[in-house]
């Protein structure tokens, strides 16, 4: 079956289209990337959807619109991708959208919200779609989050050692061997918000690392924000923008004097470094596969290696899937499990009470023809 994966993370900066060749072949499930296009979303719609965000407060007009509009807006990614990649033969899309709210309290979430309608992507590109996968693991008593965690698990299954998969994205992940994953911390969304506010809105975020490479690491800054609750959390545990935005940015800044910009984003870069590199130490790691838009920051990837001495730090690319569109052929595979009628998470690393088959379904143009379920899922991921 090939499927198109659809994935924009909490860096909202474009929207990841990737797609697979996928098939169960025994207890494996085989997949042959088929490629990736990436769209960026328009200045007017990033906008608005960053004035959305927390700490930001919008009306459900405004909400409404912004599903409507970054529905539209992974239906011309899909529509792409069909094209481009698939020679227009895609059987099936599975869109993760857009997270605008993880409603987290006292370390349970109640509920997430992921906008981009799809029946957008289901009328432009014919196709069924698979989309909203958070909610039923949170149904169940999950975290909702990480989802690729199965796919990690499958896919490092055999490896040598303990090797974990590390995402650098707007909020950064872990996943390890005995299905142990959560939320290490934010990742690169403390760094994006401050390179975004002391560049006027020039910058999205560091480029290269390089305003982190002019600064020197402020050691009481750094205390402050090691000091965040969170860290302590036992896992499964999740976090997002609801906590690490810049108004949080703004009170860790508080009471330390005026700080060049250049240390205010070194030290936010040791900080991801050294969230990562504890949650690295407490699974007793002895390897890290890393993907996502931090591993093309050298300055946080060289911080991460000095924090982890003896651990291997390598992108995924080494492993055969590349590190930026790694998280969209994860959604490719759990929208393929799906349709499929199998179970796409792991209660050991989302804490719910079972497995669950994930997502809703949006017909295509021919109506819902989706395959004959498996009997057992997969034991391992293959690339081909």
């Amino acid at each position: 079956m090939r499927v198109i994966g659809l994935m924009s993370g909490t860096s909202y900066d474009a929207i990841d289209a990737a797609a697979a060749e996928l098939s169960l072949v025994g207890d494996s499930l085989v997949l042959k990337p088929l490629g990736m296009v990436s769209e960026a979303y328009d200045d007017e719609l990033r906008a608005a959807l960053a004035a959305a965000l927390p700490p930001g407060s919008v009306s459900m007009a405004e909400v409404c619109r912004l599903d409507t509009r970054i529905g539209q807006a992974f239906a011309a990614a899909a529509v792409r991708a069909d094209r481009e990649l698939c020679e227009g033969r895609a059987e099936l899309v599975a869109s993760h959208g857009q997270t605008v709210f993880h409603w987290v309290d006292e370390g349970r979430v109640h509920g997430t919200l992921q906008l981009g309608q799809p029946a957008w992507i289901a009328e432009a590109t014919g196709l069924p779609v698979v989309a909203d996968f958070r909610p039923r693991d949170i149904a169940a008593g999950g975290q909702g989050a990480p989802l690729v965690s199965l796919v990690d698990l499958l896919w490092l299954r055999g490896r040598p050692g303990t090797p974990v998969a590390l995402n650098l994205g707007g909020i950064a992940n872990l996943t390890a061997p005995d299905g142990t994953a959560f939320d290490t911390g934010p990742g690169c969304a403390l760094i994006d918000a401050a390179a975004h506010g002391f560049s006027g809105g020039r910058l999205a975020y560091d480029v290269d690392g390089a305003l982190a490479a002019r600064g020197r690491v402020r050691p009481v800054l750094l205390d402050r924000l090691l000091a965040e609750p969170y860290y302590a959390l036992p896992a499964p545990k999740t976090t997002g923008k609801e906590l690490f935005h810049v108004g949080y940015l703004h009170t860790a800044l508080a009471g330390v004097g005026t700080l060049p910009a250049e240390d205010v984003i070194a030290t936010l870069t040791e900080l991801t470094a050294r969230t990562v590199a504890d949650a690295v130490r407490a699974v007793e790691a002895t390897e890290v596969i890393a993907s996502g838009g931090g591993t093309r920051n050298p300055v946080l990837m060289g911080m991460l290696g000095d924090q982890l001495p003896g651990v291997p730090v390598r992108a995924s690319d080494e492993l055969g899937l590349p590190s930026d569109a790694k998280e969209a052929y994860a959604f490719a595979v759990l929208g393929f499990l799906t349709a499929h009628g199998l179970p796409g998470t792991v209660p050991t690393s989302t804490g719910a009470r079972h497995p669950s088959v994930l997502g809703s379904v949006t017909p295509g143009r021919d109506g819902l023809r989706l395959p004959p379920a498996a009997g057992n899922g997969p034991v391992r991921l293959v690339l081909e």
